[in-house]
């Protein structure tokens, strides 16, 4: 099974609770002070439900759909330090968090799953940074 597929099977078994994007947040925020400070006027159920949307599709971007590619290509300039001024140096921080929280989610998470979640998010987070400074 390719990893984009390893990746959505867990993120569906992460998305049966309603607590796996919040526990994420709660991890992220504790792993910075300035990332905590970022989202201190953040409306957190939006960007809840953002982040849900944007991760179901990051296996479309690795996979190089149109649709995920544009998306991934979106989030980068909305992200970068004309914009959002998300620093690059936050991304392993945040892939950290992600996978930590699956962790804890998924019933079924393995190392194989773990390298999916890696593979998949390690790639849409890199070229995410890449924009920072286009």
């Amino acid at each position: 099974m390719y990893a984009k597929d390893v990746f959505a099977l867990s993120l569906d078994r992460c998305l049966q609770s309603e607590r796996f994007v919040r526990a994420f947040y709660q991890r992220l925020l504790a792993s910075s002070d300035e990332i905590a400070a970022k989202f201190r006027f953040t409306d957190m159920d939006r960007q809840r439900g953002m982040l849900e949307s944007s991760l179901k599709l990051c296996g479309d971007a690795v996979a190089g759909t149109p649709e995920g590619l544009a998306q991934l290509t979106e989030t980068g300039r909305s992200h970068d330090r004309f914009h959002r001024d998300v620093k690059p140096e936050w991304y392993p921080l945040w892939l950290d968090a992600i996978v930590a929280t699956a962790a804890d989610f998924d019933p079924k998470w393995s190392p194989e799953v773990e390298q999916a979640w890696r593979t998949v998010l390690g790639f849409v987070t890199a070229r995410i940074a890449s924009f920072y400074d286009a």
